[in-house]
């Protein structure tokens, strides 16, 4: 009978131990000191569309996430005011682990799989540059590793993620293409720049579209050609949102007006735009900052302002309303 027990036992550990390794999700542990919130925020783009959550840590800053995605994706890790902690690439089957402390820049480390303990030894030998305000020597260290090792999925991370100099399209674009496509999943290619070769503007996208979900009603497509559109991107509280309405209300009516709530918290959304003229258009965008097609303005801080032409070309993108109203009536 001890026998019995003993096998039904391994059995049950078995079992325990294959369910928590599932092909059919990935898991991502974290350990986190100096953190100072009670929950971490996971955003990424899964199999069901947009993923942005809230993951609980415990007293020793211990947290545990699981997530679906049938394709490699760029997982970001933040702080619960959105500031970025870690970024990592995650799979279904993948067990990754992320420990340090969270008040220094580059102090995460991340283990799990084979791209993400490539991207930390990459990191670790590059410290320096990594650290570094001006980002050109980073840049250079991550063209090289593209040029040298084109079959390996590390370059497309490197430039989806970390390269920062998209002056030059051109190149961005020889270098991108330049990865062999096995090693550059549209999962993973996604969060680059779109067709950076065809933009006329230094470090400014052309956007056709953007799908977001309409107050009141489902998600649709926003078609950004065929006239000026100036977005209000903010999140709650938006201060002095009073003097930013009375400014944008002065544009002429040639300017389309979109607010976009750039937070998943919709709690006071409906009481916060009560007050805002009926020829506005309210969205919401789940993801945040790192919403599809929003990503592309580089939004660093709330409130933020863009300002699309009549062929969706970004004219205008950052923190000040005036430079946006300027952009708009050019």
């Amino acid at each position: 009978m001890k026998k019995i027990h003993s096998l039904a036992l391994l059995m049950l550990l078995l079992a325990t131990l294959l369910a928590s390794c599932s092909s059919d999700n990935f898991k991502i542990d974290g350990e986190l000191t100096h953190l100072n919130g009670t929950a971490v925020r996971i955003v990424f783009r899964g199999d069901s569309g947009i993923v942005n959550e809230f993951a609980n840590l415990d007293k020793k800053g211990k947290f545990s996430f699981e997530g679906a995605s049938a394709v490699p994706v760029l997982v970001s890790i933040m702080d619960q005011r959105g500031e970025l902690l870690k970024r990592v690439v995650a799979t279904n089957g993948d067990h990754l682990k992320l420990k340090g402390d969270a008040s220094k820049g580059m102090a995460i480390k991340v283990k799990g799989n084979h791209i993400n303990e490539d991207w930390q030894l990459f990191i670790d030998e590059h410290l320096a540059f990594y650290n570094d305000p001006n980002p050109s020597r980073l840049d250079a260290a991550i063209e090289k590793y593209v040029r040298e090792h084109p079959a390996d999925m590390l370059s497309t991370v490197l430039l989806a993620s970390d390269y920062s100099d998209y002056s030059d399209f051109v190149k961005v674009n020889k270098l991108f293409k330049g990865i062999d496509p096995k090693a550059r999943p549209e999962s993973l290619a996604a969060a680059l720049l779109d067709s950076p070769a065809e933009r006329k503007a230094p470090r400014l996208p052309r956007l056709m579209t953007l799908t977001l979900a309409k107050h009141g009603g489902k998600f649709e497509e926003i078609k950004l050609t065929g006239r000026r559109t100036l977005f209000n991107l903010w999140a709650n509280p938006q201060k002095d949102r009073k003097d930013l309405i009375n400014k944008m209300q002065k544009l002429d009516e040639s300017v389309r007006i979109i607010d976009v709530l750039a937070e998943s918290d919709t709690l006071r959304w409906h009481h916060t735009i009560g007050a805002d003229p009926e020829a506005w258009q309210h969205y919401w965008a789940p993801g945040g900052p790192m919403e599809p097609g929003i990503q592309l303005l580089g939004i660093a801080s709330m409130p933020w302002f863009a300002v699309t032409d009549s062929t969706g070309l970004v004219t205008y993108s950052g923190p000040n309303i005036d430079l946006a109203i300027s952009a708009a009536t050019k």
